[in-house]
């Protein structure tokens, strides 16, 4: 099982960028995706949420200009980024809670990472 980020690049500010994580793999069920990101220097910190039912959540820095989404018949999630600004210049991580076929469990899998800059 394995996710595969990417979307990402250089983009002017007020610009937008949609980034895509798709999972792959002996995959059974996917229950809550979700987007982080890693400014240069700093922790990973949460971008937003999504259940599987289609429920949403985002931090307040970006609930006004990002949207997350996902098709769960593709296994994908989105990150559609709208209004940018360089303060949200940082590597994008997907995130899913996957349960693999034969087993009971969820476990927590990570994309590659896909690079966001925006200049000023």
């Amino acid at each position: 099982v394995q996710l595969q980020a990417s979307g990402g690049g250089l983009v002017q500010a007020g610009g937008s960028l949609r980034l895509f994580c798709a999972a792959s793999g002996d995959i059974s069920r996917i229950n809550d995706m979700a987007w982080y990101q890693q400014p240069p220097g700093k922790p990973r910190e949460l971008v937003a949420t999504i259940t599987s039912g289609g429920d949403t959540y985002a931090v307040d820095s970006v609930k006004e200009r990002f949207i997350i989404s996902r098709d769960n018949a593709q296994k994908l999630v989105y990150l559609q980024m709208n209004s940018l600004k360089p303060e949200d210049t940082a590597v994008y991580y997907c995130y899913a809670q996957i349960q693999r076929r034969g087993t009971p469990i969820f476990g927590n899998y990570w994309g590659q990472g896909t690079e966001v800059t925006v200049s000023s």
